[in-house]
């Protein structure tokens, strides 16, 4: 749980104070990319890290992300200007992608899976928890210290993690040595990061038809139609193929997807209204969160031990993303005028449906899943939900932009748009910025961003009602109250 809050914390810590950060080290137009490399390298190196604990064990691949992890946070701290800083957000993700992934297949390793719905539900909650409650750590960091403590902080607290863990944790030795699968690695590194930065790009520092957005998600589709392509013919994939003949495997990764999508799409761009539009600090917008955060880990904890007293599951994720939908759908009616306490209530249904829905993905693919794919099925499933995180994070971020730069020419008055040469971008700054620019100015960029991120919502409610559809179809397996290798034996007798 220490491991897991670290690498879920920094998710999200970072919201609160991006609008400071990129008022110091660049624009607004960087805004979403210091989210989103962290989300990119944590999402591709997810399933590679499921492969190599089930073929080393779980306790030394744990390790070694939490060493790679901190090295990330401590450069991230020094960053001189923002390309450093996004290229080490990216080492950061990489040693996330590890604590993520082992810390929920360490819970396969020792619980069964009756049992484990609590357990799980717990460190849903934690992961949760700490991705929501960032963007308040972030901003009290901010407004009180300095920006450089959001990464800083992580050392003394990993550390920490780190000596627990190799004291504490003991699980059965493990050398399964294959061939690592370098070449599938590579395939998905370079198709996600290649769409990715098609959608980040695209209608903002390029037209979408330029040739280099074109090349760029055709370079991702190919890269990706080769990654299928190479999975179902080698011998040790680091994803699977066989995993997806599973509907409750396929079912759950495409709500995992979705769930990423709505957590972010909430957690990023919330503390971004809040500062800019509502007009509150850094701390109080982290603050103003908060019912988000109480919904999610309600919803998972809540679910978890409802889960393992009761043995069913499949309601859970039904209701939640019916709730994920109505709350997105409230969120995208906020305005500036929109009383705390109306907004809380929005945020704490969208958080009770996420929380619902989401720790019930890993829990049944670990239930469906044979033992010897335990670590890369678990990587998986958290793998399609941090891809949803990354691709939510860099679509809305492209609505976000293409929205502002239809509202600002007709909101901002022209002798501001003069004075920066009709560069729109270089009156977004920080939100201190802001609020000293002339008052029609800040009203102008205050009114642009407000309907910029009402759009942000509006366009992810029909991702939540895809995954309410979604949710209908998942299986009910009888929970398995067995673990270990035996587990398989006793799963394939209830089945038969």
């Amino acid at each position: 749980m220490g491991g897991l809050f670290l690498a879920a914390l920094d998710q999200t810590v970072v919201a609160t104070a991006l609008p400071t950060i990129v008022g110091e080290l660049g624009g607004l137009d960087y805004y979403s990319w210091v989210v989103t490399a962290y989300l990119l390298s944590s999402t591709v190196s997810t399933p590679l890290y499921g492969k190599i604990s089930d073929m080393y064990g779980r306790r030394i691949v744990l390790q070694v992300a939490i060493v790679v992890f901190l090295v990330g946070s401590l450069l991230a701290g020094v960053a001189a200007d923002m390309l450093q800083l996004v290229i080490f957000r990216g080492l950061q993700g990489i040693g996330a992608g590890g604590l993520m992934a082992m810390t929920f297949a360490v819970i396969g390793d020792v619980v069964s899976p009756r049992e484990r719905g609590r357990y799980i539900g717990l460190l849903a909650g934690v992961w949760a928890f700490a991705s929501v409650i960032g963007p308040f750590i972030g901003g009290f960091i901010v407004d009180n210290i300095s920006w450089r403590w959001v990464f800083l902080i992580n050392l003394p607290v990993g550390l920490v993690a780190l000596l627990v863990m190799s004291r504490v944790l003991r699980l059965p030795p493990v050398h399964r040595p294959h061939r690592l699968d370098i070449e599938g690695a590579m395939l998905l590194v370079v198709g996600v990061t290649a769409l990715l930065l098609a959608l980040v790009w695209g209608g903002v520092d390029y037209p979408w038809s330029s040739p280099r957005i074109i090349g760029l998600v055709g370079t991702g589709t190919v890269a990706l139609v080769g990654f299928a392509m190479w999975e179902a013919r080698v011998e040790e994939p680091i994803l699977p193929l066989r995993l997806f003949a599973s509907s409750v495997f396929s079912i759950s990764s495409a709500l995992g997807f979705l769930i990423g999508v709505a957590l972010f799409g909430g957690v990023i761009f919330l503390p971004l209204f809040l500062q800019i539009v509502s007009g509150v600090s850094a701390t109080n917008s982290g603050l103003l969160i908060l019912p988000l955060t109480a919904g999610i880990v309600v919803g998972s904890v809540g679910s978890g031990r409802i889960i393992s007293a009761t043995g069913r599951y499949r309601l859970w994720p039904i209701g939640g993303m019916a709730l994920a939908s109505v709350g997105m759908y409230l969120l995208s009616t906020m305005t500036a005028a929109t009383p705390f306490t109306v907004s809380g209530v929005y945020m704490v249904l969208m958080g009770l449906g996420v929380g619902g829905a989401m720790q019930v993905t890993v829990l049944v693919v670990q239930n469906a899943a044979d033992y010897r794919d335990l670590g890369v099925a678990t990587s998986s499933v958290q793998f399609f939900r941090q891809m949803g995180g990354a691709f939510g994070v860099a679509v809305f971020g492209a609505i976000m932009n293409a929205r502002l730069a239809w509202e600002l020419p007709r909101r901002v008055p022209p002798s501001a748009v003069a004075s920066v040469d009709g560069d729109i971008s270089r009156l977004l700054n920080s939100p201190a910025m802001i609020r000293e620019l002339a008052p029609d100015v800040a009203r102008g960029i205050a009114g642009s961003v407000e309907v910029a991120i009402q759009s942000v919502f509006w366009w992810a409610v029909p991702m939540m009602l895809l995954g309410f559809i979604l949710s209908w179809f998942l299986e009910e397996i009888p929970l398995r109250e067995t673990v270990g290798p035996e587990s398989d034996t006793a799963v394939e007798s209830t089945l038969a």
